[in-house]
């Protein structure tokens, strides 16, 4: 059998989508796209600045009750 025997089968074959089905993408579209995603972005990088300012503030409050002491929350007294 020669090597290239079965190659024939592929060279006929449709692509599984087409590309020219697909209509054109809009800059409209584009922008709008961009702008959701800097939004996400935006979103993440706030959520993980939250986070580690909260992981910040438990890690100090263990790091006080470690120590013995039992005053290690912060009173917010009102100025007068």
């Amino acid at each position: 059998m020669p090597a290239h025997a079965g190659i024939h089968v592929f060279a006929h074959a449709q692509p599984m989508t087409d590309p020219q089905q697909d209509p054109p993408e809009t800059e409209a579209e584009r922008r709008r796209a961009n702008i959701a995603l800097l939004v996400g972005a935006i979103i993440l990088i706030g959520g993980g600045i939250w986070l580690v300012n909260a992981l910040l503030d438990a890690r100090d409050a263990q790091i006080c009750l470690e120590t013995g002491r039992r005053n290690c929350n912060p009173i917010d007294v009102p100025a007068r």
